[in-house]
């Protein structure tokens, strides 16, 4: 599947390819781009059942995989560098197993590597499929009393609701993301995890995270912790971008 994508920055400079975590959307790494790497080719895609790409089955990590790497292709990029935030980063890490010769470099933010299945029932048990709001401000009220963020200002889900919030035919608004693609990728995050990246890696560790992370002591393998929970690029924008920064260079 060719999915949507959001592109900014220099067209003609190094491609960096970013990937959202579960329930998210590409837009997410605007400021980044904007921000941080103004002269990058900056390209981050809705992933299948996500924003404005394709809602349809199946939603398994290796169709993820097909996506993505057809639909780099058919932007033109052979081989960029890679960031990606909780299952995005376990599709960093899936992408550079299966297609080595794509990834130059990677960014895991605090990558779902392999999710506890007891973990897993339980955010399972938390998507409703009937879950919707009143107002954008109740959808931003609800995201942001999870007890998972700790440091995230509101401003970031006011500028989300803009993009990734909908208005239904009942009234009601919902994010765009689709709930049977949620359950089954947590499903998917409880598989065996793939290899750690064999190319230069950058690990972006959130030290209140729930994520549990064992990064090997190995010489391409460089880890950085920030103070806030999994949502490092919410929680620890700041941090986590300047390191970002200074790996990619």
């Amino acid at each position: 599947m060719r999915l949507n994508v959001y592109e900014w920055g220099d067209g003609a400079g190094e491609a960096v390819i970013c990937l959202h975590g579960l329930t998210g959307y590409g837009g997410r790494y605007r400021r980044l781009a904007e921000e941080r790497l103004p002269g990058r080719r900056v390209v981050a895609p809705d992933l299948r059942g996500h924003g404005r790409s394709g809602w349809s089955p199946p939603w398994d990590l290796d169709t993820h995989v097909d996506d993505l790497l057809e639909t780099t292709a058919a932007l033109g990029i052979e081989q960029a560098d890679w960031v990606g935030h909780s299952i995005g980063g376990r599709l960093v890490a899936e992408v550079a197993s299966r297609a080595p010769e794509r990834v130059s470099r990677a960014v895991l933010l605090d990558p779902a590597m392999l999710i506890e299945t007891e973990v897993a029932e339980e955010r399972v048990e938390l998507l409703r499929p009937d879950l919707s709001f009143a107002s954008p401000d109740d959808a931003i009220d609800t995201r942001l009393a999870d007890p998972l963020l700790y440091s995230t200002p509101r401003s970031v889900l006011e500028d989300e609701a803009v993009e990734h919030l909908v208005l239904g035919d009942d009234g009601r608004y919902r994010w765009r993301w689709s709930p049977g693609m949620a359950i089954v990728a947590w499903s998917e995050m409880t598989t065996a995890a793939p290899p750690w990246p064999n190319c230069p890696t950058l690990v972006v560790v959130g030290a209140r995270s729930w994520i549990a992370l064992d990064v090997p002591d190995e010489s391409h393998l460089r880890t950085e912790s920030v103070p806030g929970g999994h949502s490092v690029m919410w929680d620890d924008f700041d941090a986590t971008a300047d390191a970002i920064v200074d790996f990619l260079g």
